[in-house]
């Protein structure tokens, strides 16, 4: 599939109150960008600079290969092992799908600007993306503020679905509280007697979430947090880091880590054969919340014994994964990735709930994924729930190995942490994502019937709007004007933007 580029010149323009000064590309829809009786328009933001380019190329294949096959191209992949789904692999209510692709420079000033173009010139109805969270919650904000779905590529921290959370969007991937939880949980089961606990914490949000997930659990069964250390995000060499853990007693080392760090941490654990010790009677253990394909290829063999987690990894042979891998392999003659995986299946989420809906109307799509249960993904029985838009699913606990072929087989699977496990109430996550937003409507969802029950017009009027969706909701009210200020610097303009990329016709 050859993709060609186009540049577009806009003026400038600051929406300071989105809703209120932001016209839907069709005046006469219901909502933000209606699509034409032919086809319907994705708009998928990835990192194709910036230190998250590698990922961001895995996350364009798939959604590419999403498109491909709820299309018809193709074997029709995950399409085949969904339930329940809606899907027949031709198009999305009978419209052929179409994407266009920007830059997010890992960035979310740059992202939330060359989004605008895609919502106000390109009549997307969807956006898709976000390597890093950051640029996941700007995005968001930006779809709340203009009336359109935003389903959530990779994203970790907790703040996608918690404080900085909004109606109009969905996250798949695990969060820094569910994958920490999850591993610390993994371990107590697995070394029965406790431990003595040593955390090297990334010294951003992202890093100190993970370490309260872990000593949450940690603590409450027995084991002792010995220390617990700040890192810098510039630091490249970790060696009087790791040094003063020999010397404390510890014998367990979580690395609250990402990325370069992790690798050059591991490096640095590895030069001072921290993993060959012997303390307090018993073997040093090293864990770290996430693995990622980019970390584990940086690493290699590095991550011999360390545990971690996965959203997805191409290790997992249940039906699901075996298909995706397949179509995925024989598209692009490589293995996916964990970040791959959760944007093509966000893709399909979303064009299964306009399925189910019967209409593109972006708060109905919002009320249908409320509640969803759906399975056939890769990743067992999953649920996003209503209160947060955080999907819950059991959690894989992943160890590394160094008599791996391949960077895949770099990773196995440790065991499994039931959903149960990682569980959480949505108030403990200052979740409050208000009303959805249509582009013309705010949209009250009834939270015992899941019905979208009243449409309020930013202008006064209130409307009663029908739908056949159904499902419980979770709910309350915020100002639209609140919103400008999730993700740093939510100015739409109308801007100079280079890389905009179109999706060729696909033969019918």
């Amino acid at each position: 599939m050859k993709v060609t580029r186009r540049s577009m010149l806009k003026t400038g323009a600051v929406l300071g109150a989105a809703p209120l000064l932001y016209s839907p590309r069709t005046p006469a829809a219901n909502f933000t960008n209606m699509p034409d009786a032919e086809s319907v328009k994705l708009g998928f933001m990835i990192a194709e600079s910036g230190p998250f380019a590698d990922e961001g190329a895995e996350e364009l294949r798939a959604f590419q290969l999403a498109v491909e096959h709820i299309n018809g191209v193709g074997d029709g992949g995950m399409i085949n092992t969904m339930q329940p789904t809606r899907l027949q692999g031709n198009g999305i209510l009978g419209r052929r799908v179409e994407y266009v692709v920007a830059d997010t420079e890992t960035r979310p000033s740059v992202a939330t600007e060359n989004a605008s173009a895609l919502i106000e010139n390109e009549g997307v109805t969807m956006l898709s993306g976000g390597s890093s969270t950051g640029v996941a919650v700007a995005l968001q904000g930006l779809s709340q503020e203009r009336g359109i779905v935003f389903m959530a590529g990779l994203t970790h921290a907790n703040d996608t679905t918690g404080v900085g959370g909004v109606k109009n969007g969905f996250r798949h991937h695990v969060n820094a509280r569910m994958s920490s939880r999850a591993l610390a949980t993994h371990l107590v089961d697995k070394y029965a007697e406790p431990r003595k606990v040593y955390y090297l914490v990334a010294d951003f949000n992202w890093g100190y979430q993970n370490q309260a997930g872990f000593s949450e659990v940690f603590e409450s069964n027995g084991w002792e947090t010995v220390a617990t250390v700040a890192t810098p995000l510039s630091e490249t060499d970790f060696t009087s880091f790791i040094s003063p853990i020999i010397e404390s007693g510890a014998d367990t080392l979580m690395m609250c880590q990402y990325g370069a760090n992790m690798v050059n941490m591991l490096a640095a654990i590895d030069r001072l054969g921290l993993k060959d010790l012997q303390v307090n009677g018993k073997p040093f253990i090293v864990g770290l919340p996430l693995y990622s394909d980019l970390m584990v290829r940086g690493a290699a063999t590095l991550i011999d014994g360390v545990y971690g987690t996965a959203n997805w990894h191409a290790s997992f042979t249940d039906s699901a994964s075996e298909a995706f891998k397949a179509s995925y392999s024989s598209r692009y003659n490589r293995a996916p990735s964990g970040a791959a995986h959760t944007c093509y299946v966000q893709t399909l989420l979303y064009a299964d709930a306009c399925e189910r809906t019967g209409t593109f109307d972006p708060c109905r799509v919002v009320a249908a994924l409320q509640d969803h249960q759906f399975s056939g993904l890769g990743n067992g029985s999953c649920f996003y729930r209503a209160a947060d838009h955080q999907c819950f699913k059991d959690v894989p606990i992943m160890k590394g190995r160094a008599d791996a072929g391949s960077i895949p087989e770099l990773l196995a699977v440790d065991g499994v942490v039931p959903r149960s496990s990682v569980e959480y109430s949505a108030e403990s996550s200052n979740a409050d994502h208000g009303q959805c937003f249509n582009g013309v409507d705010l949209v009250t969802v009834n939270e015992t019937s899941g019905n979208i029950v009243e449409g309020i017009n930013p202008g006064g009027s209130s409307t009663d709007i029908e739908t056949e969706t159904s499902g419980s909701s979770g709910g309350g009210s915020i100002a639209l004007a609140g919103l400008a200020a999730v993700g740093a610097g939510l100015i739409a303009r109308r801007t100079n933007i280079s890389a905009v990329r179109k999706s060729p016709k696909i033969a019918e």
